[in-house]
């Protein structure tokens, strides 16, 4: 039965292979919250790979958003985390038809792999899902719970929570009005990050017919390097790394002690290398099992050909972290030598880059070179991998600066993301694009959005296919355009660069 004519009842009720679900109506939407996708990953469950939730009686209320998973407090909004079912996903759905067979569209929140939530007010899916699509968010397993390499438990535990939530989306879509072949999955920073992964996965194949990446980053750790940040966490801790050591600290206290590793990852750069620079304490691994290979590996040896990918960036991914880190146009000579010849491409970057960008000063190569390592050249790079590979893949470049603190932060990381699920106003949303949102942002907003609903409906989200003689790409501006891939001087300096999985330098 369509939402339409089910608003004239109570509430919207669905039956899951779990069980009954009771929800709510939003603007003429049905809405489930914190529906268990699995078990909750406690007790004797800690540090295992998800298990099938247990069936309930009766009818389930579906209105509250689950509790988040624990994580690092560093920029993480205080919000009650309470509760142990961590693992649930939320719907939003215009139609309740099981013969509707509407696009599905399955959102994996970012966050460093260490922080964040689908409850986030930014997450709100109701103008995707007016579109006509059902959207599904998520909540997985984040830091050392999710990804640390921990002696007897499985890794990718976070990847492996995303798996069983899409195998949710499989075994029930119907009854939300979804079609179980017609799921893109998309997610942005970590994110990104893991739908690049999931690519790569054989857990996941079949699972999802297109993805969406927003902003990939390029970091991917070796068993070895992960395996030593556990050791590391664990001796913050005073315990063995190994799920009996790990296990005897609650859930809520690890994150502390990532976090206290992380505050002084300075003391690790001769070990762990590039990461101790930004710093990022947690990835996924390439343990050669549940990941088998990085995604730019996999995916040009064709592991996703039958999957369509719309993958890119954001022009300024470095700009918010500059203002974070307090160097936003402070930046020396020093730190951009630094960063020019630790995360560039070689011994001899600081120089190829100076002379590919003849008229940039120190701040700006030190953005160039930040924002091309952790995030842009990973992105076009996957492009790249994806065609490789006999793939179809289209790319973009967000480049709108957005009008907040005067247009400081340009086109900055995470922008794209208020953007595409048009939430233009929510919490420091508003501080960034305008309160009130401008004409202009609500026009990009509402064409970015177009375009993701698109191409998950159609597999055409407006723009030509990437390809290695044209590379045309979209740019997101005002006005957009269609146009040869912007930043071909950075892509020129990465192009003979793999992306392998980081290893650790020395024990």
């Amino acid at each position: 039965m369509a939402a339409s004519s089910k608003r004239a009842e109570s509430v919207p009720e669905v039956r899951t292979v779990a069980g009954a679900l009771r929800g709510g109506w939003e603007a003429g939407l049905a809405v489930f919250r914190g529906i268990p996708f699995a078990e909750p990953p406690v007790g004797d469950r800690r540090f295992a790979a998800p298990q099938p939730v247990r069936g309930w009686d009766g009818v389930r209320p579906a209105v509250a958003f689950g509790p988040p998973p624990p994580q690092s407090a560093v920029l993480a909004v205080s919000r009650d985390t309470a509760g142990e079912d961590w693992l649930t996903v939320n719907v939003w759905t215009p139609e309740l038809d099981s013969a509707s067979e509407l696009p599905v569209m399955v959102w994996i929140p970012g966050g460093g792999y260490a922080m964040g939530h689908s409850g986030l007010p930014e997450y709100d899916a109701g103008h995707l899902a007016a579109s006509g699509t059902v959207v599904v968010t998520l909540n997985y397993r984040l830091g050392i719970e999710g990804f640390a390499q921990i002696e007897g438990a499985p890794a990718n535990r976070g990847l492996l929570d995303q798996v069983a939530a899409l195998e949710w989306v499989r075994d029930n879509i119907r009854v939300f009005g979804g079609g179980p072949d017609r799921v893109t999955v998309f997610g942005q920073s970590a994110g990104a990050g893991s739908v690049a992964a999931l690519l790569a996965m054989p857990r996941a194949a079949g699972l999802f017919r297109r993805a969406v990446a927003q902003s990939v980053p390029g970091t991917f750790f070796s068993p070895e390097l992960a395996a030593d940040l556990t050791a590391a966490f664990a001796a913050e801790l005073g315990v063995a790394p190994t799920v009996s050591g790990l296990s005897a600290v609650a859930p809520d206290l690890l994150p502390a002690a990532g976090d206290a590793v992380f505050a002084k990852m300075e003391r690790w750069r001769e070990r762990w290398g590039k990461i101790t620079h930004r710093p990022i304490p947690y990835a996924p691994v390439v343990d050669g099992d549940v990941l088998p290979t990085t995604p730019w590996q996999a995916l040009a040896e064709g592991a996703a050909r039958d999957v369509e990918l719309v993958v890119g960036h954001t022009r300024d991914e470095q700009r918010l972290f500059s203002l974070i880190d307090g160097v936003l146009g402070q930046v020396t000579h020093e730190q951009t030598e630094t960063a020019l010849h630790v995360l560039g491409t070689g011994p001899d970057s600081a120089r190829r880059y100076r002379e590919a960008f003849p008229a940039a000063a120190d701040e700006e190569l030190y953005e160039l070179v930040n924002a091309d390592w952790l995030f842009r050249m990973p992105s076009v790079r996957l492009a790249d991998a994806q065609i490789a590979g006999g793939g179809r893949a289209y790319l973009y470049e967000l480049m709108w600066t957005a009008p907040g603190m005067g247009g400081a932060l340009g086109a900055c990381h995470g922008l794209d993301v208020p953007l595409v699920f048009g939430n233009l106003s929510s919490g420091q949303t508003a501080m960034l694009i305008g309160d009130p949102p401008s004409p202009e942002a609500v026009e990009l907003s509402a064409r970015i959005r177009g375009s993701w609903t698109s191409f998950a409906a159609h597999g055409n989200p407006g723009w030509p296919a990437y390809d290695a003689e044209h590379r045309l790409a979209q740019v997101f501006d005002t006005p957009s355009k269609v146009t040869s891939y912007p930043e071909s001087a950075s892509r020129l300096l990465w192009e003979d660069f793999t992306f392998p999985a980081l290893p650790l330098l020395a024990r």
